[in-house]
């Protein structure tokens, strides 16, 4: 197997268990759980899970990224295409350092010091930490979802051009 094969196979893996991961935690998961499970003890459960999720959803992007690095380093020309996707990967790798390295560690340490959502300055900076997270995981999985149309997407091919009698050449 080619190595771009090899290298776009991983960065599309690494690509579906975040993704995936994302929606189970946040679309399933984070809504059961803080639905049925009375505070402090849900926010704890999550704040756990989302805190080892983030180490996933991080080693991912260093896969996605080392991918990307061996495809772009073995194609012969880098395209629009390749910079597209390029970027995609990027931004959802921004994205999952941010929410690991500082969003997830904010959001823990309020709960920590006994933030309830909207109650007070701690609950109003608890609410504003939230709100990022969860646009931090849908942005990441709107560029996940463009990296994996873009990792699939073949360019038709370019036409050739027809002479004035209207005969390709």
């Amino acid at each position: 197997m080619h190595v771009s094969k090899i290298s776009t196979a991983v960065s599309l893996i690494a690509c579906a268990l975040w993704a995936g991961g994302l929606v189970a935690l946040g679309a399933i998961a984070a809504p059961v759980v803080f639905g049925m499970v009375p505070a402090p003890s849900s926010a704890d459960a999550m704040t756990v899970v989302f805190r080892r999720f983030d180490k996933v959803a991080m080693s991912c992007a260093a896969l996605l990224a080392a991918g990307e690095f061996v495809r772009v380093r073995t194609s012969a020309k880098i395209s629009r295409l390749d910079m597209a996707r390029g970027f995609s990967a990027l931004a959802a790798g921004s994205l999952a350092v941010i929410e690991g390295v500082y969003l997830s560690p904010k959001i823990e340490g309020l709960h920590l010091a006994g933030a309830i959502r909207g109650l007070n300055d701690l609950g109003r900076d608890l609410e504003a930490a939230h709100r990022l997270a969860e646009l931090s995981g849908k942005g990441q999985l709107v560029f996940l979802f463009a990296f994996i149309v873009l990792s699939v997407y073949t360019p038709p091919p370019t036409a050739r051009a027809k002479p004035a009698g209207g005969k390709a050449v």
